[in-house]
């Protein structure tokens, strides 16, 4: 009996053994080692609407800063006493398609593109998310769906005109599709 026992842990240890050096193995074919080539390649930053609308941002509001892409933790910070890392990591990886600024660098408002991947359920929760953690900092929060994207007046309305107005969505047929993103 104490044989057998002694057999089934030594097969016990064996089969850890193995489950942790499988473990390492993977992880190091994974990234986990720093030597040799790195499986990194370019690409743009901006999908071909997010270009669209940065030129028509650029254009349309020329005294103020347009950027892109930009982290929700690069512009927004935690109140004291309120643990800065637990709350950062409820935003960590969110970014903003666009964020604009006076030429002091402060917010004026976020600007977010929304496509059809936008209805998914995890994309929704994640849009609420970053709603709130924006609504919660004041920072006025302006949505464009990529068919309804708007002209230069439209933008100059919006961020100029409706500085105090709170976050809304645009309607959806309210501006054609621009002639570089209609199907040929």
């Amino acid at each position: 009996m104490t044989t057998l026992l002694a057999l089934m842990a030594i097969i016990v240890l064996l089969v850890l053994f193995g489950g942790v050096a499988l473990a390492v193995l993977r992880a190091k074919s994974e990234g986990g080692s720093t030597s040799g080539p790195w499986p990194f390649s370019l690409r743009k930053p901006l999908s071909e609407p997010e270009q669209v609308l940065y030129f028509r941002l650029c254009k349309a509001l020329p005294d103020h800063m347009v950027l892109a892409q930009v982290g929700l933790t690069r512009f927004l910070g935690v109140k004291r006493g309120h643990g800065t890392r637990a709350w950062n990591n409820r935003i960590n990886r969110m970014s903003i398609d666009f964020l604009i600024c006076n030429k002091d660098a402060s917010v004026v408002a976020a600007i977010e593109l929304d496509d059809p991947s936008h209805h998914r359920i995890d994309r929704v929760s994640t849009d609420e998310k970053k709603d709130k953690a924006l609504r919660a900092a004041g920072v006025r929060l302006v949505r464009w769906t990529v068919g309804a994207m708007p002209d230069e007046s439209a933008i100059q309305l919006a961020i100029t005109c409706e500085s105090k107005a709170p976050a809304r969505r645009a309607p959806a047929d309210s501006h054609t599709k621009p002639a570089s993103l209609r199907p040929a």
